[in-house]
């Protein structure tokens, strides 16, 4: 399968920066509609640090999935658009992704397909999840997320963590990044407040509509904090 999913994060400091990145939720849309090689997007604000609600004005993401890694090659050295979150960003990390699993729906289809050229000597993993919460259960929900987190807080095999959403308390999504697939498993299914939270979900029944991803990372570029989060995967093609 050639199909990739690539995820870029923006940082910006300045106050005119994050208007301009807050006003492109909806003047981006116009441009990524028209990309050519490019199946499913998602543009995406994000939370404060603990998957706090409250808006981070100073993070968002792009959420792309392609036909192949050409095109989104293509997008990435020729895009205008690109260029102009570069001249108003103050850090951009991208990851390019290979699924490994994906299970649910997104926006009414599930976007991602296996890839059959998972690297056995690639051990990162990379964690999406997304869900729309129901009206009446979003004060239950919102109340549970930093007891069910908990325990993702100096975990040595995470790498990256990071709450998003397309609307603001209503749609969310968690984007992770792990130094491997035991330490994503250790948390997500030995984790007693995160093993609760998946009862929750089944029990109270949550979501409207509900995805689960995790993805093998195998190109890093760009920095974040100052620094290549995985500097061994920044110059694999």
């Amino acid at each position: 399968m050639s199909q990739i999913t690539t995820i870029t994060l923006f940082k910006y400091t300045s106050l005119k920066n994050k208007l301009w990145a807050f006003l492109m939720m909806q003047f981006a849309h116009s441009s990524l509609k028209r990309v050519k090689g490019l199946q499913f997007y998602k543009l995406w604000g994000s939370g404060k640090e603990g998957f706090n609600p409250l808006p981070d004005w100073s993070t968002y993401a792009l959420l792309q999935v392609w036909d192949n890694e050409k095109e989104a090659n293509y997008f990435f050295n020729t895009s205008s658009l690109m260029e102009r979150y570069g001249k108003h960003t103050h850090e951009q990390w991208c990851l390019y992704l290979k699924n490994n699993i994906s299970r649910g729906e997104w926006s009414g289809t599930n976007p991602f397909k296996k890839s059959n050229n998972i690297d056995g000597d690639n051990p990162f993993v990379v964690a999406i999840t997304r869900a729309t919460i129901k009206t009446k259960l979003l004060y239950k929900f919102w109340k549970y997320v930093p007891i069910s987190q908990k325990e993702l807080r100096n975990n040595s095999g995470l790498i990256y963590t990071k709450g998003f959403g397309e609307v603001p308390i209503k749609q969310m999504a968690t984007f992770s990044v792990w130094k491997d697939k035991s330490s994503l498993d250790s948390f997500a299914y030995q984790s007693k407040p995160h093993a609760k939270a998946i009862g929750h979900t089944r029990t109270l029944k949550w979501y409207k509509e509900e995805l689960f991803s995790r993805f093998q990372p195998y190109r890093s570029l760009g920095s974040w904090d100052g620094k290549n989060p995985l500097p061994s995967l920044g110059d694999r093609k």
